[in-house]
């Protein structure tokens, strides 16, 4: 196995895992930042406030991009698989 293919492995790797958790990363920055902004304004500093709101919006994030990050990680494991016979001397 060449450094080079080991690179590109690593490379896809990285990628497909930031593809991953983008939807799930994003969708509770933006509910963090919004219940930090509301907590800011009304002064209440309640710790299961922002807890809760983002449980809830990770699991709506979970069902509505579940299937397309499980077809991602999917793919990335089919083309690993097919691609071992080439790496292999």
């Amino acid at each position: 196995m060449t450094p080079e293919a080991v690179t590109t492995i690593g490379q896809q790797a990285l990628w497909t895992t930031m593809l991953i958790a983008a939807p799930l990363l994003l969708s509770a920055l933006a509910v963090g930042l919004l219940v930090g902004i509301f907590q800011a304004a009304t002064q209440i500093n309640e710790m299961t406030m922002s807890f809760i709101p983002k449980l809830l919006v990770l699991v709506g994030a979970l069902i509505l991009a579940g299937p397309w990050m499980l077809s991602v990680i999917v793919n990335y494991t089919q083309q690993v698989f097919e691609q071992i016979p080439t790496l292999v001397p």
